[in-house]
């Protein structure tokens, strides 16, 4: 399983990738601080999830959002923000993301989330 997590904290990457190692240790995680940096490790390595983060330098994750869509369809996609206003949450849903979760209220939910997401890369559609 192949992950790439991007936000510019590292103190929430590394929250993240701890979380992920609990669920699946054998995944393979990629750490962008951007989201230019993160579009280039999707191209480069062909995960099947992503989590980003809305609000990064260079390319926010809406808009990483819409080109992993453009170019990356069968990408699982997990936005987690700190800024989970009604509109992000329609306009990322809109643009193709599987869940909009906030790190404020749902992080303790992320665990299941991921879990079902990795479960359905796997096995896309529940086949």
């Amino acid at each position: 399983m192949k992950i790439v997590i991007a936000d510019d904290s590292s103190l929430m990457r590394d929250r993240i990738k701890i979380l992920l190692t609990s669920i699946n240790h054998n995944s393979e995680m990629f750490e962008a601080e951007d989201g230019v940096e993160a579009l280039q490790l999707i191209e480069e390595n062909e995960p099947d999830l992503a989590i980003l983060d809305i609000r990064m330098p260079g390319m926010n994750g809406i808009e990483l959002l819409e080109k992993i869509r453009e170019y990356h369809i069968r990408i699982k996609v997990c936005i987690l923000t700190s800024y989970p206003y009604p509109q992000y949450k329609k306009r990322c849903l809109e643009a193709g993301a599987d869940f909009f979760l906030s790190k404020i209220d749902d992080f303790e939910n992320i665990e299941i989330v991921i879990t079902d997401m990795l479960r359905e890369a796997v096995i896309p559609n529940g086949i």
